[in-house]
């Protein structure tokens, strides 16, 4: 039965960077929101009618990678508990096939990583994590909490005990 790890956090937490350490570990495929949003639409305009259609569109690529028995990594900013109770709805999984990773980090860091930010599929600046700060909605229910300010290495741990299992629920 495949598993659907769902990464979320604000903007220039380190989303993207734990989402691939952990691919590489699982073999899990990830399915990124700012790279279905480049894929999609030349110039981005993140208006709300543009949010839904990249949502669909990880949601169906999902369903049909799932249905083929691979595993998925969702990695996209699911900011509000809706969005991430959308996932297990609209995939019809169980407890047992979704693993949430809320994925946090001081203020200062994302700055400097924002800033920092070079080649990359998202767009977002420290403008736009402001404006997802202020409507962003801590995860409920069964997660696992992630300091990406920690060594790639002590979170890729942690994540890899809580798939399997043996980590904090």
């Amino acid at each position: 039965m495949p598993v659907i790890i769902l990464f979320c956090g604000l903007p220039g937490v380190g989303k993207t960077t734990l989402a691939a350490s952990v691919a590489k570990k699982t073999g899990a495929t990830i399915l990124s929101s700012d790279k279905i949003r480049k894929e999609l639409i030349r110039y981005p305009t993140y208006a709300s009618v543009e949010g839904r259609l990249i949502y669909d569109v990880l949601m169906l690529m999902t369903k049909y990678l799932s249905a083929a028995g691979i595993d998925c990594i969702l990695d996209a900013t699911f900011n509000r508990e809706r969005s991430r109770k959308e996932v297990e709805n609209r995939l019809r999984l169980n407890k047992v096939q979704l693993y949430v990773i809320e994925c946090t980090c001081p203020e200062d860091v994302v700055f400097e990583r924002l800033r920092n930010r070079k080649n990359d599929f998202s767009d977002a600046d420290y403008s736009v994590y402001a404006k997802m700060k202020n409507i962003y909605e801590p995860v409920q229910g069964r997660h696992l909490d992630v300091d990406t300010s920690l060594p790639t290495e002590v979170n890729l741990q942690e994540i890899l005990s809580y798939l399997l299992g043996t980590g904090e629920r």
